[in-house]
């Protein structure tokens, strides 16, 4: 219903001078979504409100609500032209009045659990990229057309946003920076199965991905879910950290989106807290995410974590593994060379994960499954409170090569999810007792016993991407000899 008003959108911001990519069309498209959003949901509470006969207090004032300058309309319903500002009126008005009206909520709100103070978090990072005040009241009519009203419209809403996200994602990134494709998420949280009362948490949340399809998973039968059951799942469950303002926004647009009013989601930086600091309160019940691959980080960041390491996914793989309770379950997706690397912070993260955690499952993906990202991946599947005893690994082999037409979906998973199940051996799955695992190098490196002769050609391009990132590193050492000379 709503597809092509997306993409007529999408024609609009193509054509702005201030737009120049996948991750501006997003941004912008987002927060036209939300103030839409915002607007239809105070019409829903005060709807509400009438029928029980309480009072209540609207959000927005009536000055900067979205009928106000966004939608104005006439008695009829039909849009008012007349009222509706335009050309450089548009643009002063949104730069000088609107948006920093509604930065001033991250002050005004009573808490960082509220809306109010969400609005003011996503107004105080991004910025109006519209030049032109036409080309802004063209998409703003657009995006009036979409109601956020029922299920059915949300659902709807929330997967045509999914997409925007995936192609912002590969268009020219880290493929695992932003989008982690959703089969691969569905599936490990098919192996995980949080329940209701379980808090979630992701510390690289990103575009909110494992919340989202996590927030899904235990929604399906919503029958059977009490009225307390929905505002545990609204309020308690869900919980995430980021510290990029575009994906820190992207994520809040794409959780309410998908039903969750209020997102739990902090702007900020989750290696710059020391995890030894972290205490019995402030952990979860299921860990789900995905690190940033590659990443390098500073030496003072290096000093929260007893492992020291610039790779930003072994210093997040420290975190998760302190931020479970005990008995607590999680899946993380990592970079396959993890599991085999010598130097001394992975050694002693892989001897870590095997004495304090149940490393019950390991599942290793093929090259090609983040698109745009020339590495290989597993997931990490563990219990926090136990030692390791024995580890199942599954080789995910779908018979094909992933790219833009043939990426991965949920059939080509549905056979580890049903042998995870009962850990079953066959010719792509089998088990390995810890015990047998070197205790001077921990090596976890995935190899079939049943396929002992087989060399795996590493993909081409994971090369390429690895001889450029070498290159990069060489040049920095390069100049900074050079300083010194």
């Amino acid at each position: 219903m709503y597809q092509q008003t997306f993409k007529a959108i999408d024609d609009v911001l193509w054509k702005e001078a201030g737009c120049q990519s996948e991750l501006d069309y997003t941004e912008q498209t987002s927060w036209m979504l939300f103030l839409k959003y915002l607007d239809d949901l105070e019409r829903t509470r005060a709807d509400e409100a009438a029928l029980s006969g309480k009072p209540h207090r609207q959000i927005i004032d009536a000055e900067h609500r979205w009928e106000k300058w966004a939608a104005p309309k006439k008695a009829d319903g039909s849009f008012d032209h007349d009222r509706a500002l335009t050309g450089d009126d548009m643009i002063t008005y949104v730069n000088r009045e609107l948006f920093p009206y509604l930065k001033g909520f991250r002050f005004r709100a009573e808490g960082p659990d509220t809306i109010e103070y969400k609005i003011g978090e996503i107004f105080g990072e991004i910025e109006n990229k519209f030049r032109s005040g036409y080309s802004l009241r063209d998409a703003l009519e657009l995006i009036d057309q979409l109601k956020f009203g029922s299920q059915a419209q949300r659902h709807e809403l929330s997967q045509l946003y999914e997409d925007k996200i995936k192609r912002m994602g590969n268009a020219g990134r880290n493929g695992g920076e932003y989008y982690t494709p959703r089969p691969l998420i569905r599936a490990m949280i098919e192996v995980i199965a949080p329940k209701v009362g379980e808090r979630v948490y992701d510390g690289a949340v990103g575009s909110a991905g494992f919340l989202c399809e996590a927030f899904d998973y235990m929604t399906r039968e919503r029958d059977r879910l009490s009225t307390r059951d929905l505002e545990i799942l609204q309020t308690r469950s869900f919980f995430g950290k980021e510290k990029k303002s575009l994906a820190y926004v992207i994520g809040i647009m794409n959780m309410i989106l998908h039903g969750i009013e209020a997102p739990n989601i902090e702007h900020t930086n989750t290696l710059g807290e020391n995890i030894r600091d972290i205490q019995d309160k402030d952990r979860y019940d299921v860990v789900l995410a995905n690190p940033p691959f590659g990443g390098k980080e500073r030496p003072e960041i290096q000093q929260n974590f007893p492992i020291k390491t610039g790779e930003t996914a072994f210093l997040f793989l420290q975190h998760f593994i302190k931020m479970l309770k005990g008995g607590g379950r999680a899946a993380i997706v990592i970079k396959n060379t993890f599991l085999s690397n010598t130097d001394n912070a992975s050694v002693a993260l892989r001897k870590q994960l095997l004495e304090d955690c149940n490393l019950h499952a390991v599942l290793d993906m093929p090259g090609g499954t983040f698109q745009g990202a020339g590495v290989k991946t597993v997931v990490l599947f563990f219990e926090k409170g136990s030692p390791t005893r024995k580890v199942w690994f599954y080789k995910c082999e779908p018979g094909r090569n992933f790219g833009k037409t043939s990426p991965l979906n949920d059939a080509d998973l549905a056979d580890f999810v049903a042998k995870k199940a009962t850990f079953e051996d066959s010719d792509n799955s089998w088990s390995v007792e810890a015990e047998s695992i070197d205790a001077m190098t921990y090596d976890l490196s995935v190899k079939n016993p049943k396929k002992a002769d087989e060399a795996e050609l590493r993909d081409p391009k994971e090369i390429i991407t690895e001889m450029a990132t070498l290159d990069v590193e060489t040049a920095a050492i390069l100049k900074r000899i050079e300083a010194m000379l």
